[in-house]
C-alpha cells in the first residue's frame, strides 16, 4: 500500500519577514559595508586586467560568416551578432542584435549568521564595466561558461544551483535581458539557501540585504546581474490596497500585449539597412543608438586569463527613472508597457522613462519619450534615489545609465496616465517579477531598490532586532 500523500504549505513560512530583517540589518556578521568599495578596488588592481579596443581582424576565433555577414565564434558557442527586422503598424526598423539562445545561471547563495540572512556576493571582473570589477552574484555564468566551452576552469559554487533542494529555493525564475540588444535572451535568476559550511575565498563576501542596499546607493558598485536577482526575491511588503486590483493590473497588461502587433525576425547582419561596417565597428550612419565593436581582454583572473570578443557599446549614457507618487498613503510607481524588438513576448513593464537622451536631442518635443524632461529636470528635493549603474558588462561596453526615483504630483504625472502607462505598487511589481517576462531588466534594478528599502523601513517600524547594528540603513 502506498504511503499517503503529504501536503505542504504553498509558500515558505516567514520568508518575507526573514528577508525584511536582513534588509533592516545594516551591519553584517563578517564584513563592514564601508570596506566593500576598497575590496573591489584591490581586486581591480591586483588583477591587472587590460581591456583594449581592437579591429575585428584582431578577434581570435571570431569572424564574419561569408554568407550572412553574421559575427560568430568558430565553436558555434557563446553568442553571435546577427541582424533583426522589426515591423510594427507605427513603422519598422532593422538593427544588429546579440543572439544567445542558451540560458545562463545568475545565482546567489543565502545563509543565516546570528539569525540574519546573508548573501554570498562576488567581486567579478567584466570587460564592459567602466570600473571592471563590481559586486556580482555568487554564480554568474552562461551555459558555455559552466560547460567549459572556453577550456578554462570550473565555476565555483555551481553545484548549489544545478540541482538545488527545492525546499531551500527562495526564488527561481527565468528573466529577460535587454530586449533592445538581445534576441529572446533569458537567464535563470535564483536565490538558494544553505545551512552547511560554505568556504568563501577572498573573491567572495557575505552581506545582508541592508548592506547591499547601502552599496546600491553608490555608483557602479552592484552589477546588473545581482540587481535583477534581488528584484525577484519576495521582499516587498504587501500593501492591501492599490489604484488597481491585481486582476485589474493583469487585465490592463494583457490588453497591452494584445494591442501591440509586433513582428521580429532575424536576418543576415550584412543586409541590415541604415548600418555601416568598417574595420573597427558596425554602426548607424547617423551615429545614434549603439555600435558593435571588438575588445581584447588580458589578465582577467576569470575562468580563462584572456580572450577577445565582440561587444555592444551605446553612443551615450542613458537615463532610467520611475515617477513615484503616494495615493492615500500607499506608494506607487508609473510603469510603461514597452515594446522592444528582442522581447520574447511583445512588451514588458519598464520604468516610466528608459532611453538615451542624446538620441532625441535634435528631435521635436512630440518625438521625445513621455516624461523625459521630468526626469532630466527633477529638482534635488524631488529625487528619492539616484545612482549611476552599468548594464551587463560581459556583452555591453561602458553602458551606463543614471537610475532615478522621482517624486511627482498630479500636474506632472496624472492619476489617469497616458495610454501605455499604469500606476502599480512596488509590491505588485515584486509579485510580477516572481514570474517570467513581466518586468524588464531596467525596471528590476529600481525594483530592487524600492523593495529592499521598503522592507527595511517596515521591519524597523515593527521593531525587529535592533541589536548588532540592526535597523534601517542611514
Amino acid at each position: 500500500m502506498s504511503a499517503p500523500a503529504r501536503l505542504v504549505p504553498r509558500s515558505r513560512a516567514g520568508i518575507s519577514g526573514r528577508l525584511a530583517l536582513s534588509a533592516a540589518t545594516a551591519r553584517g556578521a563578517h564584513t563592514t559595508t564601508s570596506g566593500i568599495p576598497g575590496w573591489l578596488d584591490r581586486h581591480r588592481r591586483s588583477g591587472g586586467t587590460a581591456v583594449r579596443r581592437i579591429p575585428f581582424a584582431g578577434l581570435d576565433r571570431w569572424s564574419f560568416a561569408p554568407d550572412t555577414g553574421d559575427l560568430r565564434h568558430s565553436s558555434g558557442r557563446f553568442f553571435s551578432v546577427e541582424g533583426l527586422h522589426v515591423v510594427r503598424p507605427e513603422g519598422e526598423w532593422q538593427q544588429p542584435i546579440i543572439v544567445q539562445p542558451e540560458i545562463g545561471i545568475l545565482g546567489i547563495l543565502a545563509k543565516e549568521f546570528d539569525g540574519v540572512l546573508h548573501f554570498l556576493m562576488q567581486a567579478k571582473m567584466e570587460p564592459g564595466n567602466p570600473n571592471l570589477v563590481q559586486l556580482s552574484p555568487t554564480v554568474q555564468a552562461t551555459r558555455s561558461n559552466y560547460t567549459k566551452a572556453h577550456g578554462g576552469a570550473g565555476v565555483k559554487y555551481l553545484e548549489h544551483f544545478l540541482e538545488p533542494d527545492r525546499d531551500r529555493v527562495l526564488t527561481d525564475v527565468l528573466q529577460s535581458e535587454h530586449g533592445a540588444w538581445f534576441y529572446h535572451k533569458r537567464n535563470r535568476n535564483m536565490i538558494v539557501e544553505v545551512d552547511g559550511d560554505v568556504p568563501a575565498d577572498d573573491a567572495f563576501r557575505w552581506l545582508t540585504l541592508g548592506q547591499i542596499m547601502e552599496l546600491l546607493r553608490l555608483d557602479n558598485v552592484v552589477n546588473m546581474d545581482a540587481r535583477t536577482v534581488l528584484a525577484s526575491a519576495p521582499v516587498a511588503p504587501v500593501a492591501l490596497r492599490a489604484l488597481s486590483s491585481d486582476s485589474g493590473l493583469l487585465a490592463w497588461f494583457t490588453g497591452e500585449r494584445a494591442r501591440h502587433d509586433v513582428s521580429a525576425r532575424r536576418m543576415p547582419l550584412r543586409e541590415v539597412a541604415g548600418w555601416q561596417a568598417d574595420e573597427h565597428s558596425v554602426s548607424r550612419a547617423d551615429g545614434r543608438f549603439f555600435r558593435v565593436v571588438a575588445v581584447s581582454v588580458e589578465g582577467a583572473g576569470r575562468e580563462v586569463a584572456g580572450w577577445t570578443q565582440p561587444i555592444i557599446e551605446p553612443v551615450a549614457p542613458g537615463i532610467v527613472g520611475f515617477a513615484h507618487r503616494v495615493f492615500d498613503g500607499v506608494p506607487h510607481v508609473l510603469v510603461h508597457a514597452r515594446v522592444e524588438g528582442g522581447f520574447l513576448d511583445t512588451v514588458e513593464l519598464a520604468p516610466t522613462v528608459q532611453c538615451v537622451p542624446a538620441n532625441y536631442a535634435r528631435l521635436p518635443a512630440e518625438h521625445r519619450p513621455p516624461f523625459l524632461d521630468l526626469m532630466l529636470n527633477a529638482s534635488p528635493d524631488r529625487i528619492r534615489y539616484a545612482a549611476v549603474h552599468s548594464e551587463e558588462g560581459g556583452r555591453f561596453l561602458n553602458a551606463e545609465s543614471r537610475y532615478l526615483i522621482v517624486d511627482t504630483d498630479e500636474t506632472t504625472t496624472p492619476t489617469q496616465p497616458p495610454p501605455g502607462f499604469h500606476w502599480v505598487t512596488p509590491g505588485q511589481l515584486n509579485w510580477l517579477a516572481g514570474h517570467s517576462r513581466y518586468v524588464n531588466v531596467q525596471a528590476r534594478t529600481l525594483l530592487a531598490v524600492l523593495t529592499i528599502d521598503a522592507a527595511a523601513r517596515e521591519a524597523g517600524a515593527a521593531g525587529q532586532g535592533f541589536s548588532r547594528g540592526r535597523g534601517r540603513p542611514a
